[in-house]
């Protein structure tokens, strides 16, 4: 059974048992949440497509860390100017781990 959910403005397939980074949710960790944008979830042999989620259906999952991705760096140049801006950023992410997918 997978599911695809959205959150933090993005879209993940997800299974029981998977683990996952996603956009910073404020929880602490150890923290059991429930996600109800679920826009798709199937079985093997059925498939409920949501307009545009699934009304009731929810997957649990636990916050097992909270940290931040690897830093990119932000580099401007403009030639023969003399202009150079360099600028860094790192996201902040949540691993989660996915324990449980309800259909509606």
């Amino acid at each position: 059974m997978f599911a695809i959910i959205r959150t933090g403005g993005k879209q993940y397939k997800v299974a029981q048992d998977t683990y996952l980074q996603v956009e910073k949710l404020d929880a602490n960790v150890g923290d059991k949440i429930q996600i109800s944008e679920v826009l798709m979830v199937s079985d093997g042999t059925t498939t409920t497509v949501g307009a545009p989620i699934i009304n009731g259906a929810v997957v649990t999952a636990e916050i097992l860390e909270q940290g931040r991705a690897e830093k990119v760096i932000i580099f401007k140049k403009r030639r023969r100017q003399n202009y150079r801006r360099k600028n860094g950023h790192r996201q902040h992410l949540t691993t989660i781990k996915i324990t449980g997918i309800k259909a509606a």
